[in-house]
C-alpha cells in the first residue's frame, strides 16, 4: 500500500485483523526482511510492515533526517492508516524510531518491542578515534579553497576507506546515516511508558549486550531476553523461541 506523507511516497504492507502491530526494519533492509514475522503475527493482529523513507519502495528524505524526523513520519503514516494506538516492534535502526515515538507520543504506543535495537552510543575505542580524526582532518583539508571537485573525490575515498560497512553502502543516504548514528537516545528511555520487551541474540556482532542492558535499566517497565545462538537477526536465527516470547508478551497486553 502507498501513502503520500509530506510529499514522500511511503510504502507499507498490511495483513491480518485485530489490534495493530507495526514492524520497523533495520538500516539497509526493508519491510521484506520482516515478512516471516509479519506472517507469524497476522493470524491474531493487524500487522503493518513499513518501508522507512529511503528504503524499499519508500522515497528517500529530501535532506538528512534524524530519528525524530522518522518518528514524526511514522506518526503521520499511522494517522493516515487510521491507527491511533499500536504495538511497535523495531529492529536495529527501526528500534531507534520506536524509542523516539514511544517516548514522545506515549499515548500512541500500547507495547514496545526492541529487537537488537540501536540508540545507545557506545564508547569509542582508540582505533575508532584515530579513524574518525583522520576522516575529519581530511574533510577539513580537502574542503579548503582550490581543491574543488578533486578535493571532494579525495574526501569520498577517505570516508569510503575508514567508514563502516553501513556507511560505505549508504549511498545517497549517507548524510542521514551520519546524523542518525551520532544520536544518543539514552535521555529518552525513562520517558517510555509502554511495557517493553528487549530481545537480543547472544551472538550479535552489531549491537553490544551492554547497550541492551542500559535500555533495560532505564526503561521503567522493561525486560531483557537473551536468545541463545542467535545473531543480529534473532527473528530469523531463532524463529521459534523468538515467536513464543514475542507472542506471550503481546498477548499479555490484552487490547490496544
Amino acid at each position: 500500500m502507498l501513502l503520500r506523507i509530506n510529499g514522500l511516497q511511503s510504502y507499507f504492507t498490511e495483513e491480518g485483523r485485530g489490534d495493530p502491530v507495526v514492524l520497523l526494519h533495520g538500516w539497509g533492509t526493508s519491510s521484506q526482511s520482516l515478512v516471516p514475522l509479519c506472517g507469524d503475527l497476522a493470524d491474531a493482529y493487524r500487522v503493518l510492515a513499513v518501508d522507512l523513507p529511503g528504503f524499499g519502495w519508500s522515497q528517500a528524505p529530501p535532506v538528512a533526517w534524524g530519528t525524530a524526523d522518522y518518528a514524526e513520519h511514522l506518526r503521520r503514516l499511522l494517522e493516515q492508516a487510521g491507527i491511533e494506538r499500536a504495538a511497535l516492534i523495531g529492529h536495529s535502526f527501526g528500534g531507534r524510531i520506536a524509542i523516539s515515538l514511544a517516548a514522545t507520543r506515549p499515548a500512541g504506543v500500547s507495547r514496545l518491542v526492541l529487537v537488537a535495537s540501536a540508540g545507545i552510543r557506545p564508547p569509542r575505542r582508540a582505533g575508532i578515534h584515530v579513524r574518525v580524526t583522520t576522516a575529519k582532518l581530511a574533510r577539513w583539508f580537502f574542503s579548503l579553497p582550490g581543491w574543488g571537485r578533486t578535493g571532494q573525490r579525495i574526501i569520498a575515498k577517505v570516508y569510503g576507506r575508514f567508514g563502516s560497512r553501513d556507511y560505505r553502502a549508504a549511498g545517497l543516504m549517507r548524510p542521514t546515516f551520519v546524523k542518525v548514528v551520532n544520536e544518543d537516545l539514552s535521555p529518552l528511555l525513562p520517558a517510555i511508558q509502554a511495557p517493553t520487551l528487549i530481545l537480543w541474540g547472544e551472538q550479535d556482532q552489531e549491537v553490544p549486550r551492554s547497550a541492551m542492558e542500559t535500555m533495560a535499566a532505564r526503561i521503567p517497565r522493561s525486560r531483557l531476553v537473551v536468545l541463545g545462538g542467535a545473531g543480529h537477526f534473532p527473528f530469523l536465527d531463532a524463529p521459534e523461541e523468538f515467536g513464543r516470547t514475542l507472542k506471550a508478551f503481546l498477548q499479555a497486553g490484552g487490547g490496544s
